[in-house]
């Protein structure tokens, strides 16, 4: 178990430098299986995540080297093998192995996949859509064996737009004969990331980053090259720590296109913000104003932020409102802010009510998941007092280099085994 030691209300000053997006790195890792050549990732971050799929893509005999911030892989080798729970378990990525290995050998065998438990997440989006470019799935235990003698491009309808499944599909259809078209496809900056890298590698797809996505199977896939897009959630939650702690705290590497709902809904709770290039310059608001927030699919109000959001909210004045309506179990870190003098209040599955402003204290909480721990963590650093965060493993998956870029920009915090 891994724990954070945070002596809180401390002003932060100086420069965070963005990594690169768990989301995006996640999924464009193990792509470069198929690729049947070398591929180079920049701006990887470093994360747990990320350590666990090199460790499958070893298993499957690529060559992983990992050199300061960039991944080297030579997937010429790559051998299709059943991935065990062991490392499946470990995140809820992995599941990509699912439509990778479909596409370039027609076969998987997969535990699982693991991940944060912040509700029901289903994967049958994903099972639907390969089964609909002709696999057949089966499911024994706890694993999957999906196989196709022959996959066969179509039209693909979610109905739900679903940003790992759009991607999953998306690798499956690289391995399909014609053209499969994804409608009400997931419109993440992620999804423009991995549909990059796959069109530097020969790939034809149109539309990433829109509801309608078009893939010509078949393509033969080359060597390539790919830079992991900015974080948007650890943007938006150093933002957000910004507001709550910052004097003039510059957040640098963000694209403010792919965090502007977070930017509104700052301003309209009274934050201040100032954005040069790629830099946001942001400075502690004494005076936030309660407001209502609704999760939503990108462009909306991301739900990986919801959390983090609400541990600044326990500072408004007043009461402000959450509507949860990507997940339904993603109220459980309020519990532990309520121990640090948090009042929120769990209305149901998706609503949560949060009043303020409240003097939060530090005290003993648990993380139990990767942006619940990060909502004690910004609690911890308003906190009067001495916090400790157990279980902190679950911050980590998400946040790379989090301690030091903490302590640079003057936070006290430690991290012990």
């Amino acid at each position: 178990m891994t724990r954070i030691t945070i002596s809180g209300n401390k002003p932060l000053s100086g420069e965070v430098k963005i990594s690169g997006a768990k989301n995006s790195a996640v999924a464009l890792v193990p792509m470069a299986i198929l690729s049947k050549g070398k591929t180079v990732i920049y701006n990887v971050p470093e994360i747990s995540d990320i350590e666990y799929l090199i460790k499958i893509m070893e298993l499957l005999n690529c060559k992983v080297e990992h050199k300061n911030d960039a991944l080297y892989i030579d997937s010429t080798n790559v051998m299709n093998k059943p991935i065990p729970e062991e490392l499946s378990v470990q995140m809820r990525a992995s599941y990509y192995f699912m439509g990778i290995l479909l596409a370039r050998f027609g076969r998987v065998e997969i535990s699982f996949p693991g991940g944060c438990n912040i509700g029901a997440r289903p994967i049958d989006i994903h099972i639907k859509g390969f089964e609909e470019l002709g696999a057949h799935v089966e499911i024994i235990k706890n694993r999957y064996i999906i196989t196709a003698n022959k996959l066969i491009g179509k039209k693909i309808y979610f109905d739900f737009p679903s940003v790992g499944a759009t991607i999953n599909v998306m690798f499956a259809a690289i391995g399909a004969e014609g053209t499969t078209v994804i409608e009400n496809a997931a419109m993440e900056p992620e999804i423009v990331n991995v549909a990059s890298f796959l069109i530097n590698m020969g790939a034809k797809i149109r539309g990433a980053g829109t509801k309608r996505i078009e893939i010509e199977g078949k393509c033969p896939l080359g060597e390539s090259v790919i830079e992991v897009f900015p974080d948007r959630i650890e943007s938006g939650t150093y933002i957000i720590i910004g507001a709550a702690l910052g004097e003039n705290l510059k957040i640098k590497g963000i694209i403010k296109e792919h965090i502007e709902a977070l930017l509104i809904k700052l301003k309209e709770i009274g934050v201040h913000y100032e954005i040069d290039g790629d830099t946001l310059t942001i400075s502690r608001c004494n005076k936030l104003k309660p407001t209502k927030i609704k999760t939503l699919a990108f462009p909306g109000f991301p739900t990986d932020l919801q959390q983090p959001i609400t541990a600044l909210l326990t500072q408004a004045n007043g009461k402000s409102m959450i509507e949860e309506t990507i997940y339904e179990n993603r109220f459980k870190n309020t519990i532990e802010l309520n121990k640090m003098g948090a009042d929120t209040k769990i209305l149901s599955d998706h609503k949560l009510e949060i009043n303020g402003p409240v003097k939060l204290k530090g005290t003993d909480v648990v993380a139990t998941d990767l942006r619940g721990g990060a909502s004690l963590l910004i609690a911890a650093l308003i906190a009067d007092g001495i916090s400790h965060i157990d279980n902190s493993e679950y911050i980590l998956r998400g946040y790379g280099d989090l301690i030091n870029k903490l302590k640079n920009v003057g936070a006290k915090i430690e991290i012990t085994e």
